[in-house]
């Protein structure tokens, strides 16, 4: 017998709802707005429809991404101390996931004009960032060396989820092109001579390690992100597999001093094949972003 145009359309409806909710999630109120805006204003880019960096940032395996970078980068107890207080992660988690993502949809995808002012909003407010860390270190939001330090671990991660979980994943000079077109932003931040290939992007991770360590904060860190996420008891199940794919992407020198919880470990095994269901799932339920316009 054949199937109703209702029942055929139920899990249309289904993904729709559960896209929507998603999306609103990380990009905010605002999402379909700010999406428009980016996506379908005209005039030239930073980054035309051929580069790489509009193939790894659009795909689902940001997710698994984002969340190893912030893992390892909470490992430099500067950068660490400078979040911890200063973002307001903790009190607005999701306000400040919402303008991160938002800040790398419109480097990635939005108009030369608006790439430039989120950049220049940004450095404003790096320029106002200064404090101590516990044991009296100084600390400046807008350091070169803590800019890159962020740029690194974030597009090592980036690439790293891309080419595990990506829907096309690169080949390897895809993702050295990769790198070059993210070196752009960062030096645009202030970074320091960020890595436009991955040899680079390992030596100068290798030259951060000593600097590296896990503080109370990184700790602390940690367990909010793996253990006690703000979200609804229903979808925890689907994020602990998320967050042991993350964890499995870390390398193990940046995994052991984290103190993982003992329920993402066990987690483990089930890493990958959790990554590429979590990932297929947000592919499913998210549209792909339209393709920009002309001029």
């Amino acid at each position: 017998m054949p199937r109703s145009s209702a029942s055929r359309g139920a899990p249309e409806a289904f993904r729709k709802r559960a896209g929507e909710a998603l999306f609103r999630r990380v990009a905010g109120p605002s999402g379909p707005q700010t999406r428009t805006r980016i996506h379908e204003t005209p005039g030239p880019r930073w980054f035309g429809p051929e580069r790489p960096i509009r193939e790894v940032h659009g795909d689902a395996s940001m997710f698994v991404g984002g969340l190893a970078a912030l893992l390892l980068q909470s490992l430099h107890p500067l950068a660490m101390a400078a979040v911890a207080a200063h973002s307001g992660y903790r009190g607005d988690p999701w306000g400040r996931l919402q303008r991160t993502s938002t800040f790398l949809a419109v480097t990635t995808f939005g108009t030369s004009e608006d790439a430039e002012a989120a950049v220049a909003q940004v450095r404003a407010v790096h320029a106002t960032i200064r404090g101590r860390t516990s044991e009296g270190v100084p600390y400046r939001a807008d350091d070169p060396a803590l800019l890159t330090w962020v740029h690194i671990a974030e597009t090592a991660c980036f690439a790293r989820a891309h080419e595990r979980y990506g829907r096309r994943p690169l080949s390897p000079a895809g993702y050295d092109a990769y790198l070059a077109d993210a070196a752009r932003v960062a030096r645009a931040l202030g970074a320091d001579r960020p890595p436009t290939d991955r040899r680079a992007l390992a030596a100068r991770i290798a030259s951060y390690r000593p600097q590296l360590r896990a503080t109370p904060a990184c700790r602390e860190t940690t367990r909010f992100l793996l253990a006690d996420p703000p979200l609804p008891a229903l979808v925890r199940p689907v994020y602990a597999l998320l967050a042991a794919a993350a964890v499995d992407l870390l390398p193990p020198w940046a995994r052991e001093p984290l103190d993982i919880p003992y329920g993402i470990r066990l987690l483990r095994p089930l890493a990958r094949p959790g990554g590429h269901a979590v990932t297929a799932a947000v592919r499913w339920a998210l549209r792909p972003p339209p393709p920009a316009p002309r001029g």
